[in-house]
C-alpha cells in the first residue's frame, strides 16, 4: 500500500510571532558507516547509498546520521540523487525518528531494515548466503549451533568460501561470548584443512603461540634464578624479559630471600 504524502509544515497563522536569527553552526567530526558509491559511468538517476547498522539504542540517532550525512553531500559535493537506508535488529531498537526529519521517509529518502523480519522468511536453505549471513546475525543463540553449521557448509562449496566462514565465526564469537575457540570450532565442523586457512584460526593460533612464548621466558628466567648467580639484568638479556619482570619473577620465586 502506498503511503499518504505528508503535508508540507506551514507557519502558524500568518506567521506573526516567528522571530529572525543568525546562527552559527559548528562542525563535529561524523563517521559513516558505508557509503556506496555507484560507479563513474552509471546513470545519473542513480543514488548514492548511505548504509548505517545500529545495534544499540541511541536517542539521537537519526539527528546525528542525517547531519553526517548532509555534512558529506557538502563536502563531496555530490550531484547525485541519495538514499539512506538503516539497519536495525529490531523495531524495539529503533528510535523515534521525529518531525525534522518525517518528511525524508514520505520523499523514499529513507529506508529501514529489520532483521527480525529475516527470521520470519520461509526455507532459509533457499536464501543467498549474504542474506542468510544476516539472519544469523538475529537468531536467538539457541538457534544459532545449527543455522551457522549448515551455513559454512554451504559456504565450502563457494569458489572462495573464506571470507563467509571468517564472517560467521566473527558473529559467533560475538553472540556466544562464553563459548571457547574449541567449541566453536566444534560448532562448524570444518574439516582442518579449511580452518587453519582462516582468520579466525591464524589469530588463535597466534595468540597461542604468545601465550606458549611468554611462558616459556617466564620457565627459563625461574630456572636461572634457582640455579645461577646472575642478576637481573643478565637474565633479562638472556631471556628477552624486561628487567623488572625478571625483578617480579625474582621476588615471587620459591627460596628467594
Amino acid at each position: 500500500m502506498r503511503a499518504r504524502p505528508q503535508r508540507l509544515p506551514r507557519l502558524g497563522g500568518d506567521g506573526a510571532g516567528y522571530r529572525l536569527t543568525a546562527a552559527e553552526v559548528k562542525e563535529t567530526a561524523f563517521r559513516l558507516d558505508g557509503v556506496l558509491l555507484p560507479p563513474a559511468e552509471a546513470p545519473a538517476q542513480d543514488p548514492v547509498l548511505f548504509l548505517e547498522n545500529q545495534f544499540n539504542a541511541l536517542a539521537q540517532f537519526y539527528a546525528r546520521w542525517l547531519a553526517a550525512i548532509f555534512l558529506y553531500l557538502y563536502r563531496e559535493d555530490v550531484q547525485r540523487p541519495w538514499v539512506a537506508v538503516a539497519l536495525f535488529p529490531t523495531r524495539a531498537l529503533e528510535p523515534p525518528l521525529g518531525p525534522a526529519f518525517a518528511a525524508l521517509e514520505s520523499a523514499g529518502l529513507l529506508r529501514r531494515v529489520y532483521l527480525e523480519d529475516l527470521l520470519r522468511l520461509p526455507d532459509p536453505a533457499g536464501l543467498s548466503l549474504g542474506v542468510r549471513l544476516l539472519r544469523l546475525v538475529a537468531l536467538a543463540a539457541a538457534d544459532l549451533p545449527g543455522e551457522a553449521r549448515d551455513l559454512a557448509a554451504a559456504a565450502r562449496a563457494e569458489p572462495d568460501p573464506l571470507p563467509l566462514i571468517d564472517l560467521i565465526e566473527t558473529i559467533l564469537v560475538y553472540k556466544l561470548p562464553n563459548l571457547s575457540r574449541d567449541e566453536i570450532k566444534a560448532m562448524l565442523q570444518l574439516p582442518d584443512t579449511d580452518l587453519k586457512q582462516t582468520r579466525f584460526y591464524r589469530e588463535v593460533f597466534a595468540e597461542a603461540f604468545e601465550e606458549a612464548r611468554i611462558e616459556n621466558q617466564h620457565q627459563t628466567a625461574l630456572n636461572l634464578l634457582r640455579l645461577t648467580g646472575l642478576d637481573d639484568a643478565a637474565i633479562a638479556a638472556v631471556t628477552g624479559l624486561a628487567a623488572d619482570a625478571v625483578a617480579a619473577l625474582r621476588r615471587g620465586s620459591p627460596g628467594d630471600g
